[in-house]
């Protein structure tokens, strides 16, 4: 009797046995897939932040071809193409993002801006119409304010800009922004506050410094802000400083501006130099 039932149990073993492997194999095989899962996230992170955007491209345009299922390849191809100047070729790539199940909101909110870095306002602005209010990002206010500034809605856009610099850490890029609307709607010193305040952000924003030294040219005051600035900064500064006054009439301060800003400048400042010839 004892006989009869060692087989039984023996070939019980043997299947409890097997069963334990291949679930040690599947358990191992999903291990190695997480794995390589996170190293490929990884690598696509550090591909957007550190890589040339044209080898970025690359990079993507093949990940998304071997790994057709992963929306985050998609994603990288689209953000580098906008970053190496191609926006128009990254808006199909947006709307595909957007048709995958793994979509989210975000990715909206980048076709927008895609659209807007190739210059149409309209379909922009119907993105962003189409997603619901309760979606509030820095990254979608900015781009609000921006199609507002574009049809000349001066109220809708303060708003927005006053929306996007509260709901970040760093604001000076879209203060930068803020100014600039005030200044090409006439509002200089609106817009030198606020050009004012992006730089006590971020004091090394060279476009901000310009754009501050023209909204105080606007009101004929030809003196540099009291703001950190390298030696050669300061003869750029002087130089868009004489143009300015230039334009206005203000020849004479024009040409005594555009001789600091040669005498300034430790190398040949070339541009300064013709602009000089040319008024002689």
């Amino acid at each position: 009797m004892r006989k009869l039932w060692i087989a039984p149990l023996c070939l019980l073993g043997g299947v409890l046995l097997s069963g334990c492997g291949d679930s040690r194999h599947a358990q191992t095989a999903r291990a190695i897939d997480s794995v390589a899962s996170i190293d490929q996230d990884n690598m696509a992170e550090l591909m957007l932040t550190a890589a040339d955007p044209r080898e970025a491209v690359t990079y993507f345009t093949q990940a998304s071809e071997n790994n057709p299922d992963r929306v985050i390849f998609r994603r990288g191809l689209a953000r580098s193409l906008a970053r190496s100047g191609q926006a128009e070729a990254a808006v199909p790539v947006w709307q595909a993002v957007i048709a995958h199940p793994d979509a989210v909101l975000d990715d909206q909110v980048e076709l927008a801006d895609a659209y807007i870095r190739a210059n149409n306002w309209d379909q922009a602005a119907a993105t962003l119409n189409s997603i619901p209010p309760t979606h509030e990002t820095f990254q979608r206010y900015r781009l609000e304010a921006m199609v507002a500034d574009s049809r000349q809605q001066w109220d809708r856009a303060d708003s927005f800009y006053e929306i996007a610099v509260d709901l970040t850490a760093r604001p000076a890029g879209v203060l930068n922004n803020w100014g600039y609307s005030k200044l090409t709607r006439g509002d200089h010193r609106g817009a030198e506050r606020l050009f004012a305040e992006a730089l006590r952000h971020d004091g090394s924003m060279f476009t901000a410094k310009n754009n501050l030294v023209l909204a105080r040219a606007a009101q004929r005051r030809y003196e540099l802000p009291l703001i950190q600035m390298t030696q050669i900064e300061r003869a750029e500064l002087l130089h868009t400083m004489a143009l300015a006054a230039i334009r206005q009439g203000d020849v004479a301060v024009g040409r005594g501006l555009l001789q600091d800003a040669i005498g300034t400048h430790p190398q040949h400042f070339e541009a300064a130099v013709l602009a000089l010839r040319a008024l002689q």
